[in-house]
C-alpha cells in the first residue's frame, strides 16, 4: 500500500463544492467524520454536527489542520425544539444550507421478542424521527427558498435485518420518506436521495458488543466482492448525489454492499481469489487519509482493506 497523504484524495473535482454550505449529522465519527473530510477537501464549509461536542471538536480541527473550512454544531436530532434552534443558527451563521447529509444514527443487536419499547422507540428515534426533523428544517429554513440536495443513509435492510429489527424498521421508514420528499420538495429546486451502505469497515462497528466479534468477521465471507467496503467508498457515493452530475437524480437509492443482498440460499458463491480483488474495477478505494481499520478486524483483515 502506498503510503497515506496528508489530504483527503478524492476522485472528485477540486473545488467540486466551491462556496457551498453542508451539514453533515454524526460527523464525530465512522462514515460522517469521512464524508465531512472528503466535502471540505472539495471546499465545501461543512457543519459538523453530533450530541458529542469534544468529538466534533476533534473533526473540525482535523479539517482545518488539512486546509478545510468545518465549523460544529452540538446537539441532539431526536429533539425538535434543539433541531430548530441549531439549524437557525446555521443559517444565521452562514446565510443558507445547500446541502445535507443526514447521517446520525445506531442500533444494537437484540431480536425482537427482547427489544422493549423503550429500545424499539431509542433507535426508531434516531434513525428515522431525527434525520426527518434534520431534513425538514433544513428544507424551511433554507431550501425551500434557494434549493438544495438531500442525502439520507440508510442501511442494507433488503431482506430486512433480522436482530437489529428496530433498525431494519426505521431505515425502510427512512427510504420511503426520502421517496416522498423528493416528490414533495421538487418544486422548490431540491432533490432527496440515500445511500445503502452494506458491510462497511467503519468505527461504527467498536459499539458493538465483543462477544458479536467472530459474527462481523466472518461477514465478508456472504459478500460477493469478498472484502468488507471502507469508509471512503461510500464518501464517494454521498458526494456524487451532492454534485451537480446528479441533477436529475432524485427519490433513488444508491447502495454501496458489494451486492451482497443478491446473495441466494443454495447458490455455491465463489468469492474473488487476492488477485482478482485487486482487479482495477474492484479493488478497494482507499481515499481517506486518516482512515483506521475498526479494532475488531485488525487481526483478520487483508491489508488491502484498511489500515491499521
Amino acid at each position: 500500500m502506498n503510503a497515506p497523504s496528508s489530504r483527503y484524495r478524492s476522485v472528485f473535482a477540486p473545488g467540486l463544492f466551491g462556496g457551498q454550505v453542508i451539514v453533515v449529522t454524526g460527523g464525530g465519527s465512522g462514515i460522517g467524520r469521512c464524508t465531512a473530510h472528503e466535502l471540505a477537501a472539495l471546499g465545501a464549509q461543512v457543519v459538523l454536527v453530533g450530541r458529542n461536542a469534544e468529538k466534533l471538536a476533534t473533526v473540525q480541527t482535523e479539517i482545518v489542520d488539512a486546509g478545510g473550512k468545518a465549523s460544529t454544531q452540538a446537539f441532539d436530532i431526536r429533539q425538535e425544539e434543539a433541531v430548530r434552534t441549531a439549524v437557525a443558527a446555521i443559517v444565521a451563521a452562514h446565510g443558507r444550507i445547500d446541502g445535507l447529509v443526514n447521517n446520525a444514527g445506531g442500533q444494537y443487536i437484540t431480536p425482537l421478542a427482547d427489544i422493549s419499547a423503550k429500545g424499539w422507540e431509542a433507535v426508531i428515534h434516531t434513525n428515522l424521527t431525527g434525520g426527518f426533523l434534520v431534513a425538514r428544517e433544513c428544507f424551511v429554513q433554507s431550501m425551500r427558498a434557494n434549493g438544495g440536495a438531500i442525502v439520507n443513509i440508510v442501511a442494507d435492510m433488503w431482506g430486512s435485518m433480522p436482530n437489529m429489527g428496530h433498525s431494519g424498521a426505521a431505515r425502510a421508514g427512512m427510504v420511503s420518506f426520502t421517496e416522498t420528499a423528493a416528490l414533495e420538495w421538487a418544486a422548490s429546486g431540491v432533490r432527496v436521495n440515500a445511500v445503502a451502505p452494506g458491510y462497511i469497515a467503519s468505527s461504527g462497528m467498536d459499539h458493538y458488543p465483543p462477544e458479536a466479534g467472530d459474527m462481523l468477521r466472518a461477514m465478508r465471507k456472504t459478500v460477493p466482492a469478498g472484502r468488507f467496503g471502507n469508509e471512503a467508498e461510500t464518501s464517494a457515493a454521498i458526494a456524487f448525489l451532492l454534485s451537480p452530475a446528479a441533477s436529475f437524480i432524485s427519490g433513488s437509492v444508491l447502495r454501496v454492499d458489494g451486492a451482497r443482498p443478491q446473495v441466494r440460499m443454495g447458490w455455491p458463491m465463489a468469492l474473488p481469489d487476492a488477485q482478482a480483488q485487486q482487479r482495477a474495477a474492484v479493488r478497494p478505494f482507499d481515499g481517506f487519509h486518516l482512515a483506521q481499520t475498526p479494532r475488531v478486524f485488525r487481526n483478520d483483515i487483508p491489508p488491502a482493506e484498511g489500515k491499521a
